[in-house]
């Protein structure tokens, strides 16, 4: 399996599409997408990864952010967000590998931790990041801007 970091134009193209799976505001421009993209790219670690399949098609989808800490004795922290793989290739292992690959990643960076969040609705989410060791901790809260 073929995970990468996304790096060009034509990959961003392929993960905008893929976002529509996730979720319906991601039907962003083009050109809004990539100021965003070389936004993110100025960011210490802030990169989005995408699964490739035989034909370099993107397949699935992942952003991982590590985040620079004061608390936690120094210790960075990484975020996984924007996670999809694309409907028909899902239960064939692929977000396990993702995030794997976050893990792996985190741990290099030596994070203190890898969180992340999801809708309350996507109780089939929960089960899979349960299944990977991730547990349920705190409370989220959020408000709307």
């Amino acid at each position: 399996m073929n995970i990468r970091e996304i790096a060009g134009d034509d990959e961003l193209v392929g993960i905008l599409e893929l976002l529509k799976e996730l979720d319906s505001e991601a039907n962003i421009s083009f050109e809004t997408a990539k100021n965003i993209w070389e936004m993110m790219r100025v960011y210490p670690y802030y990169r989005i990864f995408a699964v490739f399949d035989d034909t370099d098609n993107i397949i699935a989808t992942f952003t991982l952010i590590i985040c620079e800490n004061l608390g936690h004795g120094g210790k960075a922290y990484a975020v996984v967000e924007n996670v999809v793989v694309r409907s028909e290739y899902r239960g064939m292992g692929i977000g396990r590998a993702m995030m794997d690959k976050a893990i792996q990643i985190s741990k290099e960076r030596k994070c203190y931790k890898l969180m992340l969040s999801s809708d309350i609705k996507r109780e089939g989410a929960h089960r899979f990041y349960e299944n990977l060791g991730f547990a349920r901790h705190g409370i989220s809260y959020r408000v709307e801007l």
